[in-house]
């Protein structure tokens, strides 16, 4: 719900050429192996965590290809993995309550010090975990969202050499 990503391109090419690009590549992110896979018709680009022995938030990417006369749309959906899932929604949780515990003292209360203190500690923890979410799940989604275009793109995924301004 808050976390879930989507974003929709179009493809000049048929499906089956973009299928026949993303299917069974890897992609390294953050020195972690992301695989794609064909499930129900579509493509699912998963992450190969096993190994790993940080604690990571890891998105779980959907990829829908849909034929639309002459061009191909492409539809690119970023979730959390379920047993991910709990830890970002309980901070989400904890910060709203304290930010309405907060906005409730202040009209109801008489102590503007503790009001203003949950508010500020609501803010800081809240504001931290969004940064610390920027920097590697939604980091996660963007580079994934960035592989899966490059493939879709004619140019950049024949040639992987930068084009510099003349």
């Amino acid at each position: 719900m808050f976390f879930t990503r989507t974003h929709n391109f179009n493809f000049p090419g048929s499906k089956e050429e973009l299928k026949n690009r993303l299917m069974g590549k890897h992609v390294k992110i953050h020195n972690l192996d992301f695989e794609v896979l064909e499930e129900d018709n579509k493509l699912s680009i998963i992450p190969h965590a096993e190994q790993v022995e940080a604690i990571k938030t890891l998105p779980v990417t959907t990829v829908d290809i849909k034929d639309d006369g002459s061009k191909t749309k492409v539809v690119i959906t970023s979730r959390l993995r379920p047993f991910d899932s709990g830890g970002p929604m309980l901070v989400m949780i904890f910060c709203i309550f304290m930010f309405a515990a907060s906005i409730v003292l202040l009209y109801v209360g008489n102590e503007p010090l503790i009001t203003y203190t949950l508010l500020g500690i609501s803010l800081f923890i809240f504001t931290t975990f969004w940064i610390r979410m920027q920097m590697g799940y939604f980091d996660y989604v963007r580079k994934i969202r960035a592989y899966v275009k490059s493939k879709g793109n004619p140019v950049t995924s024949e040639i992987n050499v930068p084009v510099l301004p003349a």
